[in-house]
């Protein structure tokens, strides 16, 4: 056995029963809790951890900060869509040209394209048909006032005896000649009876440069509304043209298809005799596609505007067209610069033109 350390007869002594028996199990070290509820319990518990903040609360501040930024990003995006509506408008959003119908300016979204430019300028585009003593003619026109003012060629009117207008729509029109200016080969007519008709906006043929894209809309060979498209090829060109139809003889036949307008173009003439009445102007040169009937028509800028009206082409004739001469693409086309056109409208609506 093993001896015990602990003196004898000191054994602990515990409370008895009532029947004097000592209690077990001994009783604790410690007063118990007391479950008074006005009783402090002892020891004090542990504070309870503070409760997670709620998941939502976590995602409130990402989300916001992702809201501002969309924000911010839809203010920089409609500045930048001012910006580019400003550029596409020359500088000019939100105001119109004076005299200009609603309808035939370039949509932001079509801004560039030529099928936006066709799609708003075209209805400001007319065939004209001439009728004289020489036979008939076909030329197109470009409609500038609501009211049924047309700037065309002086050659596609020349001697006419009959002056009819075919609109895009297929709506055709009687019109009277209002002035005429041979030296610069332009001529104002006026529809009887319109009114509300779309309207050109005309451009600035000083900014024009070489390289510059620009839209051909016409009547080539009485195919109404024809759209070709190319780019300025130079500027300043002298161009020499019959000044009237006396002078010509086919002045007003070449529209039939048959022949060619007659102009001179670096000594040279070009498809026809031009005749001993003849005028020189300074011309924008282009390669988009031009045809007999083409004449009087617009040549127009990427912004819808019109900077030349159509007048003069070269095409190599059948008794010209032999050996180096006849090869290669034409492309050559002419067209009268709309300042000058600008410049000169008064003396046409005078009817005081040379």
């Amino acid at each position: 056995m093993t001896d015990s350390h602990r003196p004898s007869g000191e054994y602990p002594m515990y409370p008895s029963y009532g029947n004097g028996e000592a209690a077990y199990p001994p009783p604790p070290a410690y007063e118990p809790a007391q479950q008074n509820a006005g009783a402090p319990d002892w020891p004090a518990p542990e504070p309870a951890p503070a409760p997670a903040p709620a998941p939502e609360r976590r995602v409130k501040r990402p989300f916001a900060l992702l809201a501002a930024v969309a924000i911010a990003a839809a203010a920089v995006g409609g500045g930048t869509a001012t910006l580019l509506g400003e550029l596409a408008d020359g500088g000019t959003a939100g105001s119109a040209s004076g005299g200009v119908v609603s309808g035939t300016t370039v949509s932001q979204s079509s801004a560039g394209t030529v099928s936006g430019v066709a799609a708003a300028v075209a209805p400001a585009i007319v065939e004209i048909s001439a009728k004289s003593s020489a036979g008939d003619a076909t030329g197109s026109g470009v409609v500038i006032t609501s009211d049924g003012e047309i700037v065309t060629n002086n050659h596609v009117i020349s001697g006419a005896s009959q002056i009819e207008v075919a609109l895009s729509t297929g709506r055709t029109y009687t019109a009277d000649v209002v002035g005429t200016d041979p030296d610069k080969d332009l001529a104002l007519i006026k529809l009887q009876d319109a009114s509300g008709l779309k309207t050109a906006s005309l451009g600035d043929s000083s900014s024009v440069e070489v390289g510059d894209q620009v839209v051909a809309i016409g009547s080539p060979e009485g195919l109404t509304g024809t759209v070709t498209s190319g780019i300025v090829s130079a500027l300043d060109r002298d161009v020499t043209v019959a000044k009237d139809d006396d002078s010509s003889g086919q002045g007003q036949q070449q529209q039939q298809g048959s022949g060619n307008w007659p102009f001179e173009f670096g000594g040279q003439q070009f498809n026809g005799d031009t005749g001993t009445s003849k005028t020189t102007y300074k011309a924008l040169q282009t390669d988009a596609s031009l045809n007999p009937g083409n004449s009087g028509g617009a040549l127009i800028n990427m912004n819808g505007e019109i900077i030349g009206i159509n007048s003069a082409m070269y095409s190599p004739s059948s008794s010209s067209a032999s050996g180096s001469s006849a090869a290669g693409s034409v492309g050559l086309g002419f067209a009268i610069p709309v300042d000058t056109v600008k410049a000169d409208l008064d003396t046409l609506r005078a009817g005081d033109g040379s």
